[in-house]
């Protein structure tokens, strides 16, 4: 058996039916030209259940013990009896077929827990889409990877060839076996080292000295807790209630819609910002609107977390590896351009604090600093202390057109989680010249969260005009 790591295990000790902790993607693909579609999605069905050798963590389920029943402690073990035809699922949506139907069906889905009774996983092929196209949806446990090792799961799968073909299923052992030698090997290892444990006790003691960062760290998160620290914004400091913020029912509610690449980049470089820069004033001023038409926009800015990755190069085999940073959303102002300074500062100082840490010591120092947030949500009291407004995540994924046995990738659309205190999520995914994002909310807590697209419309545009060069 292999226990799982802390941050691992909190996802699942986190877990109940308002907050299911699975985070999944939603694929859309073109059918190949001239081809029968159901004679072409039988024989991908066929596929994904030929292979009995499946590769870690899709062949493994929670250990059945004492410390696991109790949310104690958990590792994983074999399962040899996986029914694949439980966990390979083939839909039809209703006509007419339209993306309304397939968001409908996925977050329906999306709000249902795994059984954990078997390995945390499904994969839902889904026919029936007009315009030539069909989809699946895998869903996973958090506590098996997070977004880039989602990432790196599905280009596994796939071929920069439409001519490329793989008989043998995307989750099977021979799929990831192949998919790692295109990798090159960690710098690195990914684990912390008793070398980091030390110094993170030493330097709390310490508390500065000898250029140990570790310690300014930690002094800065504590320095805005006084009075100072200005750009930086740590959890629960300044987050104002507000609907988005409050507790959330089992229920959700997914959308989303696609942008071009070219066309955020272009405003990040007219700003002098990155294209994360631009994502986030996106969302800012999309906020900003929906939360004004309701008559909920609160007079101090929303704060939006930021996960950044703290993988090595070369890593694929980690199941979590991330860190955060809380960004000032600037949704208290009315102008664009000073939303997108505001934002753009808050980045950079949250990415100041992890300057010079080395791998170890940020994830041990992201493990200090979000423990509250651990506790509040095994109470189930997140939304009395929210440690920020919702989550805000940018993936990056393929950058080249890609092909699953031919058929072409025509967008990848991540849903994740929401939990108390935080009833809304958007994450995007960069693939090829698109930028997609996936919005998923509490039905109940967040209702017509499908405006939100429009508006991230109109915050771009908004945002185009500023950056347009004066005549």
């Amino acid at each position: 058996m292999t226990r799982l790591s802390l941050l691992d295990a909190n996802f699942l000790m986190a877990e109940n039916r308002e907050t299911p902790m699975h985070v999944a993607g939603v694929s859309l693909y073109r059918y190949p030209p001239r081809v029968n579609k159901s004679e072409f999605l039988r024989e991908l069905r066929e596929i994904l259940l030929s292979s009995t050798d499946l590769r870690p963590p899709f062949n493994q389920r929670l250990a059945d013990n004492f410390l696991s029943r109790a949310n104690l402690m958990f590792s994983w073990e074999k399962d040899r009896e996986i029914d694949l035809d439980y966990h390979v699922r083939h839909s039809a949506l209703p006509r007419p077929g339209r993306y309304r139907e397939l968001f409908t069906l996925v977050s329906r889905l999306h709000s249902t827990l795994l059984d954990r009774n078997r390995p945390l996983w499904e994969l839902h092929l889904i026919e029936g889409l007009a315009g030539n196209q069909f989809a699946t949806y895998l869903k996973t446990h958090h506590c098996m990877m997070d977004g880039v090792a989602s990432m790196h799961m599905a280009q596994s799968m796939l071929s920069d060839s439409r001519d490329g073909w793989k008989d043998y299923s995307p989750l099977a052992r021979e799929a990831w076996e192949q998919y790692r030698k295109r990798i090159p090997a960690p710098r690195q290892a990914a684990a912390v080292s008793r070398q980091d444990r030390q110094s993170l006790v030493e330097r709390i003691v310490q508390q500065a000295g000898g250029g140990a960062h570790l310690a300014r760290a930690l002094l800065k998160y504590a320095n805005v807790w006084v009075g100072g620290g200005q750009p930086l914004n740590v959890p629960w400091h300044g987050v104002p209630r507000g609907s988005i913020s409050s507790g959330v029912s089992g229920s959700r509610r997914f959308v989303a819609q696609t942008w071009p690449y070219a066309r955020i980049r272009a405003v990040g470089k007219a700003m002098n910002g990155t294209l994360n820069d631009v994502v986030l004033a996106m969302c800012a001023g999309a906020l900003r609107s929906y939360l004004e038409q309701s008559g909920e926009l609160p007079t101090r800015p929303l704060k939006a977390m930021v996960p950044v990755s703290l993988r090595v190069e070369g890593d694929i085999e980690s199941s979590n590896a991330v860190g955060f940073i809380v960004a000032n959303l600037g949704t208290h102002l009315a102008d664009a351009g000073e939303r997108f300074r505001t934002i753009q500062q808050s980045m950079q100082a949250g990415k100041e604090v992890y300057a010079g840490l080395s791998a170890g010591e940020a994830a041990l120092f992201t493990q200090l600093t979000s423990s509250p947030l651990v506790l509040t949500t095994l109470l189930g009291v997140g939304q009395l202390f929210p440690a920020y407004n919702l989550i805000i995540s940018n993936v990056p994924g393929p950058r080249k057109p890609m092909y699953w046995n031919g058929a072409r990738l025509e967008g990848i659309y991540p849903a994740s989680i929401v939990v108390h205190g935080q009833a809304l999520n958007i994450t995007l995914v960069s693939y090829a010249e698109q930028i997609d994002f996936g919005i998923i909310a509490c039905r109940r807590t967040t209702p017509h969260v499908q405006r939100l697209l429009d508006l991230l419309e109109d915050a771009l545009a908004e945002l185009e005009e500023i950056a347009a060069p004066t005549p």
